[in-house]
């Protein structure tokens, strides 16, 4: 089995689903366990000032093995799994030369991975993928990413003929909750630029993403009992759905596509007296996008005055924004990553993310980052699995990458 095989396998054990109820950085004591066990392999590896900081971030530095200067690159990926399922406790299944057809996950719980509802497995044919049992998630987004960058740095210093520009590694916590660049120390990175491994199937390669905010929304409502409630009930979950229901029903998810934003409805929580509501606005254009806040707001304008009084609370707060920005002054980053993949068999797939990644905040903090394809598909739940192919291609488009800067 493959080193960055042998890497991801071993980082999936670690429990790091974050948590943005907590407060804290990292939000979950898993990730700085990770952390420290990351840390531990850097210094036996041979990498140069591995360290762990307060807030669990992982930074490392392979030194230029060039008598002349280049760029300096970062690679980046993040150690925390999604809160959308358990992470505990993950037992990874291997199917070697895969024969096409659906995969049983668990045949006590019948759950299937079918070629019916996923057909892209089927483009895996005759290769090895990794499986989830059907009960947690896999956690490819992105100890997958966490694995190749490892491998790929190994691989160079053992390999001192194969000449490099000084690299940044960087592992950070609590992307999914979207807080992996809070504590981000770019200035301490000190790379000119860097690449987030973060991207789903082979090929992927992304300098686009959404324009990204969460929405509170808290309806107040008034519980007076059933028999005597006649023109004095308030009913805060009658209310969350009227508010619910004033939304375009067609610009969600699962109906929008490509450039198409969209509203999610994320949480509900309520009962009579008061109902919460978590939604996140996602839309490539920064105009959209902020004509979609001001729509959320206005809604609860509108039931506020239908009802003449402040039932509805609604706070809107942006998480990230579009890289292309930031990445297009400094196009060369993408054409190289690019290149490498052309020259290590890869096929680019020039997509924008629909989603974001630590490398959106990155950017606007001065650290242009695009995206590269970690390998796996149908992340954040038991459905996910990765190709074994796919993950040591990654490797080898690291390794490209820090190559071709070698030449400028």
């Amino acid at each position: 089995m493959s080193k960055v095989v042998e890497k991801f396998l071993k980082y999936v054990k670690f429990e790091t689903k974050s948590d943005e109820t907590t407060g804290k950085t990292p939000s979950t004591e898993g990730q700085i366990i990770l952390a420290k066990e990351l840390c531990k392999e850097l210094q036996l590896m041979g990498m140069k000032e591995p360290s762990v900081d307060d807030n669990g971030y992982v930074m490392a530095t392979l030194p230029s093995n060039l008598n002349k200067v280049v760029p300096t690159i970062g690679f980046i990926a993040h150690m925390d799994t999604s809160p959308d399922m358990s992470g505990k406790s993950v037992k990874p299944q291997i199917i070697e030369d895969y024969k096409g057809g659906d995969i049983i996950l668990n045949k006590d719980l019948n759950i299937i991975l079918s070629k019916k509802d996923f057909p892209e497995i089927e483009n895996y044919i005759g290769k090895t993928l990794i499986t989830t049992d059907g009960t947690t998630l896999l956690g490819a987004d992105d100890k997958a990413g966490i694995a190749e960058i490892m491998a790929a740095m190994e691989y160079l210093i053992d390999h001192p003929e194969i000449k490099h520009g000084e690299i940044k590694l960087g592992f950070t916590p609590d992307e999914e909750i979207g807080e992996g660049a809070d504590h981000f120390d770019v200035e301490r990175f000190a790379a000119d630029f860097a690449y987030t491994i973060d991207g789903g199937k082979i090929g992927e390669l992304e300098y686009e993403n959404f324009n990204a905010a969460g929405v509170k929304v808290v309806i107040n409502g008034r519980n007076i009992h059933p028999g005597n409630a006649y023109g004095k009930m308030i009913n805060s979950i009658t209310i969350a759905s009227e508010f619910m229901a004033m939304l375009p029903s067609n610009e969600v998810p699962e109906k929008t596509k490509g450039y198409e934003g969209f509203y999610l409805l994320t949480n509900i929580t309520g009962e009579v007296e008061k109902t919460t509501l978590s939604y996140i606005i996602r839309d490539f254009d920064k105009d959209n996008f902020e004509k979609r806040k001001e729509n959320i707001k206005s809604i609860g304008k509108t039931i506020n005055d239908k009802y003449g009084m402040d039932i509805i609370e609604v706070k809107v707060k942006d998480q990230y924004y579009n890289m292309k920005e930031k990445i297009e002054p400094v196009k060369h980053v993408v054409d190289i990553a690019f290149k490498a993949m052309e020259q290590v068999g890869v096929t680019p797939i020039v997509i924008p993310i629909r989603g974001g990644t630590d490398g959106a905040r990155l950017s606007y903090m001065g650290l242009p980052t695009p995206n590269i394809f970690a390998g796996g598909e149908n992340f954040h739940g038991k459905y996910e699995f990765i190709c074994k192919e796919s993950m040591e291609k990654a490797v080898e488009v690291i390794i490209k990458i820090v190559e071709l800067y070698s030449e400028k």
